[in-house]
C-alpha cells in the first residue's frame, strides 16, 4: 500500500493501541515503533486503516513517546496523538474518548503489533456492525488443546467451540465508549470485546485473517512474518498475442494508437495490458485474465482493458503484495512503438499506482520472421515483481 490512502467509502474511526513497552521483542525501541518489513510495525496498520477510509485515527502512546510516535508515522495524515494509562483499557477509553468531540458511528480498536492487515477484515467488520453493536475477527482453532497442570495432560477442551481472537475489533461508538466508562477498574480486560459484552451488548463473529499474526518475539521481526512463510518478493510473467485486422481500434498499455489496423478481440484487445494482467496474477499465484474475464461472458465484449489491470493490483494488495516493477516488451513491426513509449509507460504507470520509474516500456521485431514479422498481429510479454507490505 501507499502512503496516499485511497479515500474508499467506508468512513469510520480508528484506534490504534501503540502505548505498550514491547518488552518481550527485546530491542532499542518499543516494538511497535521497531522496523518490521521496511518500515515501523505501527505504520503498517496506520496506513492500512486510512486506505480503507478512516476518517479519523487516534494512535495512542507510552508517556514520552510522541516523537518516536510522530517519526515512524510521518507523512501520514488525520492522525492524533494520545497517551495511554496503566493498563490496555485505560489506554483504549483515553483513545475513546479523545474520539468524543466528533462522535463517529463506527469505530475500530486495533492492536499496533498486527501489522498484516487487509480490506476484507475491515469490510466484514465495519458490514457486520449493520446487525450488532460490535463485531472480533476470528480463526477456528486446529490444533488439539490439552489442560496443562504442574507440566502434565490434566484434561482436554472441545476446539469445535473455540475461537482464536484478532484485531481490529468494530464497535457502535456509543456503545463502546458507554462500556469502558462502566468498566469496573480492577478487573483486567482480555480485550475490548469482553468489556462490551460485559455491558449486555452482543458481539459478532465475523472470519479473521491469518496474516493479522501478533508480533511478540523478537523471533517475529525475522524475515516476512505476516502469513507465516509468506515470500517477501514474487516473481509473475505473461505473454498475450492478437490478430491485426482492419477496421478495429488500436489500444496500446490503454492508449489509442493512430494506425490502419487494430487488435481483434472480445474486449478491446489490448495485447500489452493482458500480458501485464497475466503477470499479475502469474506474481499472486490466482489464475489468470481467461479465469477472471472468461471471454465467453458478454458482460466484457468490447471491455476496456485498465478495468483488468485495476482488478488484478487489487488482488494483488489483497494477497499483502504491492508491485514493485513492470517490464513490457512489445513484439511486432508496426506501428513503431518508440514515438509512444513515454507516454506507454505513463499511463502503466498511473495504472499499477507506482513511480514512473518502475516501469519499463521496450519494442522488438522478429525480423520480419513469424506471425508479428509479416504484420499478421502483435505479441507482448510482461514481467512483473510484487513485493510484500
Amino acid at each position: 500500500m501507499s502512503d496516499e490512502h485511497a479515500n474508499t467509502p467506508l468512513p469510520f474511526a480508528a484506534i490504534i493501541v501503540a502505548a505498550g513497552k514491547g518488552v518481550r521483542a527485546g530491542g532499542e525501541l518499543p516494538k511497535q515503533f521497531a522496523p518490521f518489513n521496511g518500515k515501523p510495525l505501527v505504520r503498517h496498520s496506520a496506513q492500512a486503516l486510512l486506505d480503507a477510509g478512516c476518517a479519523q485515527l487516534v494512535v495512542v502512546i507510552p508517556t514520552g513517546g510522541q516523537e518516536m510516535a510522530q517519526k515512524a508515522l510521518a507523512g501520514l495524515e488525520a492522525i492524533e496523538y494520545v497517551t495511554g494509562g496503566a493498563t490496555r483499557q485505560e489506554s483504549v477509553r483515553n483513545g475513546l474518548e479523545a474520539l468524543s468531540n466528533s462522535n463517529p458511528d463506527r469505530v475500530l480498536i486495533h492492536d499496533a503489533a498486527r501489522p498484516g492487515l487487509h480490506p476484507p477484515v475491515i469490510e466484514r467488520l465495519i458490514g457486520a456492525l449493520e446487525n450488532s453493536h460490535g463485531a472480533i475477527p476470528v480463526l477456528a482453532v486446529v490444533d488439539s488443546l490439552a489442560v496443562d497442570q504442574a507440566g502434565l495432560m490434566a484434561g482436554t477442551a472441545d476446539r469445535d467451540s473455540l475461537r482464536r481472537v484478532q484485531t481490529p475489533q468494530a464497535f457502535r461508538y456509543t456503545a463502546i465508549l458507554q462500556a469502558h466508562r462502566a468498566w469496573q477498574g480492577d478487573l483486567n480486560a482480555g480485550d475490548d470485546a469482553q468489556v462490551l459484552a460485559a455491558s449486555g451488548q452482543q458481539v459478532a463473529l465475523v472470519s479473521g485473517d491469518e496474516r493479522l499474526k501478533k508480533i511478540t518475539f523478537a523471533e517475529d521481526f525475522l524475515g516476512d512474518n505476516q502469513a507465516g512463510n509468506r515470500i517477501p518478493t514474487r516473481i509473475g510473467s505473461g505473454y498475450d498475442v492478437h490478430r491485426l485486422v482492419a477496421g478495429e481500434e488500436l489500444w496500446l498499455c490503454g492508449l489509442k494508437i493512430d494506425h490502419d489496423k487494430g487488435l481483434s478481440g472480445h474486449s478491446d484487445a489490448d495485447v500489452a495490458l493482458h500480458a501485464v494482467v497475466d503477470a499479475l496474477l502469474g506474481a499472486i499465484g490466482d489464475g489468470d485474465i481467461g479465469t477472471h474475464f472468461p471471454p465467453s461472458d458478454p458482460q466484457w465484449k468490447g471491455a476496456p482493458s485498465p478495468m483488468f489491470v485495476e482488478h488484478a493490483v487489487k488482488l494483488v494488495g489483497e494477497a499483502g503484495y504491492r508491485v514493485g516493477n513492470v517490464d513490457l516488451t512489445l513484439i511486432c513491426e508496426e506501428p513503431k512503438i518508440g514515438p509512444h513509449r513515454d507516454a506507454m509507460r505513463e499511463r502503466l504507470a498511473e495504472l499499477l499506482m507506482v513511480d514512473l520509474g518502475q516501469v519499463s516500456v521496450k519494442a522488438t521485431t522478429t525480423e520480419k520472421l513469424g506471425f508479428t514479422g509479416r504484420g499478421e498481429g502483435i505479441a507482448a510479454k510482461a514481467s512483473v515483481s510484487v513485493i510484500a507490505n
